[in-house]
């Protein structure tokens, strides 16, 4: 145990090396100069322990171990190798490393495996540095587009494609076809969340990640004196923003688990002290494993907060712009990830993901699960993001033992 917990710790600490932030975390943006070395530098590390090892267009790189019996069907694990903005060391770049370190093991282990056995570093999750996310799996399963890319730009306004050439790779072929080859993803990440450390499970077993919609509501109501205007002729914005806040939260909080509701944007207008505010505006963020669940409360909130602009004698506008459909995992992969948990005697937990993933674009297309090992108080996104080694461990031990079991057995 002691020798794994440092193996992992220290290529955490190396790929952290490219992209470290003066402020402590990792900035690690899709074809940027320091994104480039990380995968260059992985591409090496694969070499070395004699993985076969290729880019693809968009740079995924992929490094592994051919099949001896079944070379038409591969087992893929891996993760994304971008980070956001002074990151922490774990979010995505764990799953590269244990898929890295998990092969090796099972290599000089028990040798060659019956069908291919691939890590990939995904190019791009986080949508960081442009206004694009999934990138890299969306392209391994040929969802994206060339056309939502081709006229994007970085902050610093340097082109999407500019970005991408520069680093010497280029747009998928329009004539790629989905490999007919992936028969499993498995993807090993933090959770993000404070449920496991909660609960004190080292392991969770992802069983579904959760469908969101995505809201912003404005409110218009009648800027008026602050002084003069009596309360019973007022037409606040807030007010009735505030009214229709707490009501979502009331609603969500009686509905109960797995249904969460964020409000985490709220704008006002004019925003000065001694004015009744006229319009307010706020986002709403609104989560369910269930789709039908997620429809029914966003449809029974929408009409509530309607009622009460009505009573309120605001004008209200809701515009849902975000609209992601529960992806479940593949039964089957799931029970291969428990039954190894159980084996192994490892203290887990079957739960459902409340962040998105790179296993929810390839679900859709590859029998596809997620393991989780916890974060420390939730926190991730940040510098302070951390893991337990003993967790980190124990998250490898259960991906070896759930790729040995895809790839080794029959």
């Amino acid at each position: 145990m002691e020798e794994l917990n440092n193996d992992i710790m220290q290529l955490l600490e190396w790929l952290g090396y490219f992209g470290k932030d003066p402020e402590g975390g990792v900035s690690r943006f899709l074809y940027s100069k320091e994104w480039l070395e990380a995968q260059k530098s992985i591409e090496d590390w694969m070499n070395k322990e004699g993985f076969n090892v290729h880019f693809d267009e968009v740079g995924n790189l992929f490094g592994g171990l051919q099949g001896t019996k079944y070379q038409d069907e591969t087992v893929l694990t891996g993760s994304h190798v971008d980070t956001v903005g002074n990151g922490g060391l774990y979010d995505g770049q764990y799953g590269i490393v244990a898929g890295l370190l998990a092969v090796k093991y099972l290599k000089e282990t028990y040798g060659k495996p019956l069908r291919n056995l691939q890590v990939v570093s995904m190019a791009e999750e986080e949508g960081s540095r442009f206004p694009y996310a999934f990138w890299g799996s969306k392209n391994i399963v040929c969802t994206a587009k060339r056309e939502e890319v081709e006229n994007i730009a970085d902050f610093d306004g340097i082109a999407f494609v500019d970005a991408m050439r520069d680093c010497g790779f280029d747009f998928r072929k329009e004539s790629t076809e989905l490999r007919k080859d992936l028969k499993t993803f498995v993807e090993l990440h933090i959770e993000q969340g404070s449920v496991l450390e909660n609960e004190k499970k080292s392991v969770g077993v992802v069983h579904s990640i959760v469908g969101q919609r995505r809201f912003t509501i404005e409110v218009t109501g009648e800027a008026n004196h602050a002084g003069t205007t009596p309360m019973n002729y007022r037409k606040d914005a807030v007010h009735a923003a505030s009214v229709m806040i707490s009501d979502v939260m009331n609603r969500t909080k009686k509905h109960g688990d797995p249904l969460v509701a964020t409000v985490g944007k709220i704008e006002v207008k004019p925003n000065v002290v001694n004015v009744v505010p006229g319009y307010a505006l706020f986002t709403m963020d609104i989560r369910h494993t269930e789709k039908e669940a997620l429809v029914q409360v966003t449809e029974e909130i929408t009409a509530s907060l309607n009622t009460i602009a009505e009573e309120m004698g605001v004008g209200l506008k809701i515009d849902m712009w975000m609209d992601a459909d529960p992806v479940p995992m593949d039964k089957r992969v799931v029970e291969v990830v428990e039954q190894q948990c159980k084996e192994k005697g490892l203290n887990y937990k079957l739960m459902h993901s409340g962040a998105g993933h790179d296993a929810q674009i390839f679900a859709p297309f590859v029998p596809s699960a997620m393991i989780f090992v916890p974060s420390r108080e939730g926190i991730s996104h940040n510098p302070a993001e951390f893991t337990e080694p003993h967790d980190l461990a124990e998250g490898v031990k259960a991906l070896i033992g759930t790729l040995y079991k895809l790839a080794y057995q029959d």
